[in-house]
């Protein structure tokens, strides 16, 4: 009788210890569970900050004068505007054209003559409407046409209008021979705190008669900046 009793406590206190044992290995699979959920969903929460990370808000923001322009007559598109409308179209970007509310003369002649006295006095003239909610804007392309080996004044004055510190600016404009001059380093000068990358420079007449030029400029200037979309 005592024999049988000690093979049956013998018999329960391995069940007991197996089923111990059954426990603690469910429980820490059930460990492992948790921690690997937990895991991958701050992997994704990682992944949506660093797709938020790398996501710009592009601005466009450009000058551009329709009606007589020199080496292409009377046009009903600004030079500056088709270049502009390329990148928005490529790269995305919200458009806003700075407009004078003061209008230059349609007269090529008369605009040339109006733009060299804004110059000389440096003026600044003021402009039609603004941007709404510039600080929400990482990435501004700024287009102009070159005059007198300079933006339009006009331009200083879009430029003096708002902090673009922390952004990048990436000028692009349109010329018959003088090319950007020294109107990047002007930008930069005016926009102390911003990134100015390299710019763009088309000439007019190409904007205006060579479509598939221009856009195939724009396309390799494009795929060599920096800047997520």
């Amino acid at each position: 009788m005592k024999k049988m009793i000690v093979i049956f406590l013998s018999v329960m206190m391995i069940c007991g210890l197996a089923a111990c044992s059954g426990n603690t290995n469910s429980s820490s699979e059930n460990s492992k569970d948790k921690s690997s959920s937990s895991e991958n969903k701050q992997n994704e929460t990682l992944g949506d900050e660093s797709s938020m990370d790398n996501t710009s808000k592009i601005l466009i923001a450009y000058f551009s004068r329709a009606g007589e322009n020199y080496n292409v007559g009377y046009i009903e598109k600004g030079n500056t505007q088709i270049v502009a409308e390329m990148i928005a179209e490529q790269n995305g970007g919200t458009l806003f054209q700075i407009k004078t509310v003061t209008p230059y003369p349609e007269n090529y002649k008369e605009c040339t003559d109006v733009a060299q006295k804004e110059k000389n006095e440096n003026a600044r003239p003021e402009l039609v409407g603004s941007v709404e909610n510039m600080a929400d804007y990482d990435v501004i392309f700024l287009g102009y046409p070159n005059w007198w080996g300079d933006m339009p004044m006009a331009v200083y004055t879009f430029l003096e209008s708002y902090d673009f510190s922390g952004k990048t600016i990436v000028p692009f404009c349109t010329h018959e021979g003088s090319g950007l001059s020294n109107t990047v380093k002007s930008i930069g000068d005016t926009c102390s705190g911003a990134t100015v990358l390299d710019g763009l420079a088309i000439r007019g007449k190409t904007a205006q008669e060579s479509q598939s030029e221009t856009k195939k400029a724009v396309t390799d200037w494009l795929s060599k900046l920096d800047i997520a979309k």
